[in-house]
């Protein structure tokens, strides 16, 4: 710890199931872990959906279950509004009755975070991990133009209003630099992947035969959600093609609800697309699968975030086929992963080249794992989330960084010292948010 940044006690707001094996829990996860590491305390206010998880100098508060809820799809909704409003009443609580040094938001908790910690007298940070106008089209949840305009305020004032900002990828950093607020924003890529402990596995002619997959049959390994934006129907479709070419080639989906599965099931006999379904693993058994595996896939079709895996994907020893989109050209080039145009025949080929051409693939596999050592690498994240926290505690919020499509915020920001929330006072409303890739 630097002199800047003593070790701190942190009130994070988290709009998401924590833990549940997906996106951003996974990142918020990891954030949490590397700020205890660096000395710091955090009291983490969540959805009451999720499980518990165990480190040191971490508390979890759960906000209140509506009796009608049994858990919370991805991607905006109604219910999300209702979880969001009585995880700040959570939050407010907490708030009246513990002193905090600085608070820490995730996603859309960012509108609370910024209006309570103005009211406290404390600093506050923004974790971005999406772009909130862009979920509404990534998760085909609306394209009202008033929506979007809303979404688009939201945004600019939980940036302007924070006096740090974590982006997860460089797309993001883009959009806030574009914004005018580059100068408290910084990159932190979610380098710590899907993982959360190593566990050793039982091998790869194991994990194999569990499944049912011959030990010796090509295999290409998805994991992820089976939300639209990912492009599972594009990998089923490719599938297809491959085996025609590949012979006895299997495709492994760790991933997806019951009822998602179900559905994709039905799809890929259809097809007859030779493709294995397990539904959703605990977090310590993807490394197994990973393991197991001849190739990586990641067929996303739309959004710009890099997805979390491909930080793991990079340092597995496996090559990786993805598409060639932003989503993944902001970590990924020709030179450690085979990128395809997002067609189900492009994908096909990419997939059957890399297959075919082992040293091909051993020559990505290993350029892969030296980005991975260069550039994001554990300690890289240690060291930026401790940057993170020095910019976030060197003084207080600006006035004239307000945004211009902000309401003006009324004065002079108050000081550092810790104050008591005004019983009148209320948060503004919180919005709906991308929960996970």
């Amino acid at each position: 710890m630097t002199a800047a940044t003593p070790n701190l006690r942190i009130l994070m707001l988290a709009p998401e199931p924590f833990f549940e094996p997906r996106g951003t829990p996974f990142s918020e996860y990891h954030r949490i872990k590397a700020l205890t590491e660096l000395g710091h305390r955090i009291d983490l206010v969540t959805y009451p959906f999720g499980a518990d998880v165990e480190l040191p100098g971490l508390r979890i508060l759960r906000s209140a279950r509506p009796p009608f809820a049994r858990r919370v799809r991805i991607g905006p909704s109604p219910l999300k509004i209702v979880l969001d409003l009585l995880l700040a009443v959570t939050a407010l609580r907490l708030a009246r009755r513990e002193r905090y040094d600085a608070i820490h938001s995730h996603e859309e908790a960012g509108v609370l975070g910024v209006w309570l910690a103005r009211r406290l007298g404390i600093p506050h940070l923004y974790d971005m991990h999406s772009s909130l106008p862009q979920q509404l089209s990534n998760f085909r949840y609306s394209r009202a133009r008033w929506l979007v305009a809303a979404f688009e305020r939201m945004e600019r004032r939980m940036v302007f209003g924070s006096d740090a900002v974590i982006t997860i990828c460089q797309e993001l950093q883009d959009t806030v630099e574009a914004m005018g607020a580059g100068d408290r924003a910084l990159l932190i890529e979610n380098v710590m992947g899907g993982d959360v402990e190593a566990v050793p596995g039982p091998g790869r002619a194991a994990v194999r035969a569990a499944w049912g997959v011959p030990e010796s049959a090509p295999l290409v390994l998805y994991t992820g959600t089976f939300e639209p934006y990912q492009g599972l129907d594009l990998l089923f479709e490719a599938s297809v093609r491959v085996a025609r070419r590949v012979a006895g080639t299997h495709v492994l989906v760790v991933g997806g609800s019951e009822t998602q599965v179900a559905a994709a099931r039905s799809q890929v006999t259809a097809l007859g697309a030779p493709v294995v379904f397990t539904g959703q693993r605990p977090p310590h058994e993807i490394p197994h699968f990973v393991d197991a595996c001849d190739v990586l896939a990641s067929p996303r079709i739309s959004g710009t975030n890099t997805p979390l895996k491909i930080y793991s994907y990079l340092r597995s020893g496996r090559p990786i086929v993805a598409t060639r989109l932003l989503t993944h050209t902001q970590v990924l080039d020709d030179a450690c992963a085979r990128l395809a145009e997002p067609t189900p025949d492009a994908f096909a080929e990419a997939l059957v080249d890399v297959l075919q051409r082992r040293e091909e693939a051993q020559r990505l596999a290993s350029a892969a794992a030296r980005l991975s050592a260069e550039r994001y690498s554990r300690a890289a994240y240690l060291a930026r989330t401790a940057r993170a926290y020095e910019m976030l505690m060197a003084g207080p919020a600006r006035a004239a960084s307000v945004a211009p499509s902000a309401p003006p915020a009324g004065g002079t920001p108050m000081s550092r010292g810790r104050g008591a929330v005004p019983a009148a006072a209320g948060p503004p409303p919180a919005g709906p948010r991308e929960a996970g890739r």
